[in-house]
């Protein structure tokens, strides 16, 4: 398995701040599972919808931790974010190598079609007719399709995945995954559990898959530009419940420098999209709430559910380096190309 490079200055900074979302989300997952199998204080419809709403967004910060977990910045070891995702992975149906490896091209390739994590949204060869299809098949079920995207990036005949060792133990993984699930259906079948099966876990997976997905059209859907600050939405919250929930979700919402700068701790996104806009004083896709950020990605989810080509962008140029295999410290520098890098452009051009 790779494991992220970082240098002195960029472990010191994964400080334990970081890991905090971490702490506070075990417990709530333990508190709120414990009441959808046993409501209180009443057992009443009312109070177990409410449970429900309470658990699913926990299942949806989960997933934003598996993120952290796939770029090793959960903590300044990197052996904590594996074991933790390699756990969160096997109750998602999704092996940890796999996710890791398809999102470091994710950051490197954003929205070109060698992006296979936007798979069919990022495919110049996906008709609009099935992306039109997929993308509301997505939204309602991702709990299903994550998997499947994921499971396509590692079976596909083309796969970026060739390492003989990360396929091994993505084999592994997978037969965890086989194992686990196996176990824990034999027992619903022996003891008659479906019931709570479904009412304690199935619901809130499904419905957190129905958030986790949603974030991720909101961040992406109807996003042209290859440069990792133009190519996605950010949420710079403007209040302190949409700070709340992205404090809770690793601060993934502060998606542009994320994506340019895949090793940096959550904590400090903010400043680097403060520095960007001092620096630049250009326009940037930045929202003060998500539900503003949806709405503006909602057009494309009509009309046009596409990124990159299927958003009318023009052919990649060539990277600067191919086959990138681990996280970089800045994808504009490092790996996109200059003519699809934007930031900074119009200071480049006033300068000649």
């Amino acid at each position: 398995m790779s494991v992220t490079q970082f240098t002195e200055n960029e472990l010191s900074d994964l400080e334990d701040e970081v890991t905090l979302p971490l702490y506070v989300l075990l417990p709530l997952g333990v508190v709120g599972l414990y009441s959808l199998a046993f409501p209180w204080p009443v057992n009443t419809l009312p109070v177990y919808l409410g449970w429900l709403t309470f658990t699913t967004f926990i299942f949806f910060c989960y997933t934003s931790c598996f993120h952290e977990t796939a770029h090793q910045t959960l903590s300044q070891s990197a052996k904590l974010s594996v074991i933790v995702g390699r756990v969160l992975g096997t109750l998602m149906f999704t092996p940890y190598s796999v996710y890791r490896e398809s999102h470091i091209r994710h950051h490197a390739y954003l929205n070109k079609p060698t992006d296979f994590e936007l798979w069919p949204y990022s495919d110049p060869k996906s008709p609009v007719w099935f992306r039109r299809a997929f993308v509301w098949f997505d939204l309602a079920f991702g709990i299903v399709t994550g998997p499947f995207v994921y499971g396509r990036t590692f079976f596909h005949k083309d796969s970026p995945i060739k390492s003989p060792a990360i396929r091994r133990a993505t084999y592994w993984e997978y037969a965890a995954i086989v194992a686990f699930w196996g176990s824990v259906l034999t027992a619903c079948a022996v003891y008659d559990l479906w019931f709570y099966l479904l009412t304690v876990w199935v619901l809130p997976h499904w419905l957190a898959g129905v958030m986790q997905t949603g974030r991720k059209l909101t961040e992406h859907l109807g996003m042209s530009s290859y440069d990792p600050l133009k190519g996605t939405r950010t949420v710079v919250a403007d209040n302190w419940f949409t700070r709340l929930c992205t404090w809770m979700n690793f601060d993934i919402f502060v998606h542009g420098p994320h994506h340019r700068h895949p090793k940096v701790a959550h904590n400090l996104l903010h400043r680097k999209m403060k520095e960007y806009k001092e620096q630049t004083q250009e326009e940037f896709p930045i929202f003060a709430t998500y539900r503003k950020a949806a709405v503006a990605m909602l057009p494309y989810l009509i009309r046009n559910p596409g990124v990159g080509m299927n958003a009318g962008a023009a052919s990649p140029d060539v990277e600067k380096v191919k086959d990138v295999d681990n996280f970089v410290a800045d994808v504009a520098e490092e790996v996109l190309a200059d003519r699809d890098l934007e930031t900074g452009r119009v200071q480049q051009q006033a300068s000649a």
